[in-house]
């Protein structure tokens, strides 16, 4: 098991949505999970787009691409409810490994979408 892998055991090992996450992806091949993984970066990179094209994270696209984000990881993982998506969303600025990795698409995109999450679940 990597080390992310047991990190995220500890943390979440004994919540209804890491064992749902586990049943959901237990028979994922390796390109299943290269498509998913694909397919969540895609994801990511769209709020890059949004906010590069001048939207605030107040607009409907910002607010569309965090629907789109939360619908993904559902349909993908888990059932991301709003009260997991505002974590996932503190999380994406508050972790360097996090915040480094989704800044790839542009410097910025990590925050945008933290504070595009927040106004979705109205905080």
């Amino acid at each position: 098991m990597k080390s992310c892998e047991k990190e995220v055991k500890v943390c979440f090992g004994k919540t209804a949505a890491y064992s749902e996450y586990q049943n959901k992806t237990a028979n994922y091949s390796k390109d299943k999970w290269q498509e998913v993984n694909d397919g969540l970066v895609s994801v990511l990179a769209k709020f890059a787009e949004c906010m590069q094209n001048g939207n605030t994270v107040y607009s409907v696209e910002a607010q569309a691409r965090v629907k789109e984000l939360q619908n993904y990881i559902t349909q993908n993982f888990y059932t991301c409810t709003n009260e997991i998506i505002a974590g996932l969303g503190l999380m994406y600025v508050a972790d360097e490994r996090f915040k480094n990795n989704i800044d790839k698409h542009a410097v910025g995109t990590a925050e945008f979408i933290s504070d595009a999450i927040k106004v979705y679940c109205g905080n």
